[in-house]
């Protein structure tokens, strides 16, 4: 048994209607976007492998080059890895002329600017309000509430390779001693 089902004509006010509707539909859907994207946090990129480090330009960091002229102890700025807001991440050249295991995040924990590091004292110290951190990124003096954040460094085809931080934070000041990282 077949039934015979009519087409229902549309009048022009009910296209109107849902033509309308729609439209505000969309506009409504438009500008909820920023404000959703805003609430939901960022995820990691799906980049398991790591992030290679870069110049300011952009450009690859190559470990041969960066060895023959970097000093033993030096920080380099490189665009790194972000943690916490900030990808800018420091490569840590060791006394024997290696590179360290680890990078050093550039975004202090008490307001977010980025920190220099100052060669002649050792240390990073922070030009918006004073604080200072060890070589390694631990807190020495506030108002910082917290070590800088750091990223696992490793040395892979001639590039540098920056990961997110698994394990433990071995640095202990009097101001910060806590093994569980505060930035994973």
């Amino acid at each position: 048994m077949t039934q015979n089902v009519e087409q229902i004509p549309v009048g022009r006010r009910q296209f109107l209607t849902l033509l309308t509707g729609g439209a505000i539909t969309g506009v409504t859907l438009a500008a909820l976007y920023p404000v959703i994207s805003y609430f939901t946090p960022p995820t990691s990129g799906g980049t398991g492998a790591g992030v290679i480090a870069k110049d300011g330009l952009g450009k690859e960091i190559q470990v041969s080059t960066l060895l023959a002229t970097a000093a033993p102890g030096a920080h380099i700025i490189s665009q790194g890895l972000t943690i916490k807001g900030g990808d800018a991440t420091y490569i840590v050249v060791t006394e024997a002329k290696q590179i360290a295991n680890f990078g050093v995040n550039a975004v202090c924990t008490h307001l977010g600017c980025v920190v220099p590091f100052d060669a002649g004292a050792g240390k990073f110290v922070c030009p918006c309000h004073g604080s200072q951190y060890a070589a390694d990124g631990g807190l020495m003096k506030g108002p910082a509430p917290q070590p800088l954040a750091l990223a696992q460094a490793a040395v892979k085809d001639d590039r540098i390779v920056f990961s997110p931080w698994e394990g433990d934070d071995l640095r202990c000041t009097p101001l910060w001693c806590q093994k569980k990282p505060w930035w994973v």
